[in-house]
């Protein structure tokens, strides 16, 4: 008897969904945020209220121009940050079976890193023109270093004695590779893809700010040229739920990669 009460009101399933309380959390910001406009008389100007932006964006969505320019900083983020996967799981994966190279490597990297971003949007902008080649080789800069630090650090934590043992068995460095290190590394890989496709987002705004014709990028800069701030809220919104799409996406992918993570947690609750 006393079990069956813990398992309801302890480690089971919990009485409100996670979708609920969030969505719960959502109500009350929006009515705290149109209460505190409407009581303090707040300009539209500086702070619309959320009815107001509600309405500005579903005008928003009807407009088959904002699906172009959606499609295009969607597009922008997408490719920059397949294009820093690759090259940042590749590059870590070399480097963390060559650790003299990467001590080589090493400043050329970092140098990469801490040079503002920004600062090189004017010279891709030259090099790769106005439209959407600029703005990928950008997201894929900005994305590249922790996808590559990641993937070296997973490297690095693999157990030397388990590479042992499978050498005292003749396994191959390919075999090697698919069933210890690749495993081992896994987790620390996608904890630095799901870091990079925050900042792949953010790598096509601010190149669509300094630089771009067509994006939502653009249409919010465009918007605060005319003081619209209930367009630039939609605008928002929309950004805000391509990261969401791309940040859930990925932790889908997540699960059915690493299984085994699903496996031990499981194991552990019921435990």
């Amino acid at each position: 008897m006393s079990s069956q009460g813990s398992n309801v009101n302890g480690g089971g399933s919990p009485l409100i969904p996670s979708w609920v309380g969030s969505l719960i959390i959502l109500v009350v910001f929006l009515g705290v945020w149109e209460g505190y406009v409407q009581l303090f008389n707040v300009s539209k100007l500086v702070l619309p209220p959320p009815s107001e932006v509600v309405v500005a964006w579903f005008g928003f969505l009807g407009s088959k121009s904002v699906w172009f320019h959606t499609g295009v900083t969607a597009w922008e983020t997408f490719l920059g940050f397949v294009f820093a996967s690759i090259f940042g799981v590749g590059l870590g994966f070399l480097l963390g079976k060559m650790p003299r190279l990467e001590r080589m490597l090493n400043p050329f990297v970092i140098a990469t890193q801490v040079i503002p971003k920004v600062a090189l949007v004017p010279l891709f902008v030259v090099w790769f023109g106005f439209g959407m080649s600029s703005k990928i080789v950008l997201v894929a800069l900005i994305c590249f270093f922790p996808v590559f630090i990641n993937t070296l650090v997973g490297i690095r934590s693999v157990n030397p004695d388990i590479v042992n043992l499978y050498r005292a068995f003749s396994a191959s460095r390919w075999n090697i590779l698919l069933n210890v290190k690749l495993p081992a590394a896994a987790s620390s890989i996608f904890a630095g893809l799901q870091i990079s496709v925050a900042m792949a987002l953010i790598g096509a705004v601010v190149g669509e700010f300094i630089a771009s014709k067509a994006g939502l990028g653009n249409l919010l800069q465009a918007s605060s040229m005319t003081m619209d701030v209930a367009t630039m809220f939609a605008v928002v919104i929309v950004l805000a739920a391509i990261g969401v799409a791309g940040n859930e996406m990925l932790q889908y992918l997540h699960r059915k990669v690493v299984f085994w993570e699903n496996r031990a947690h499981v194991a552990t609750e019921g435990a």
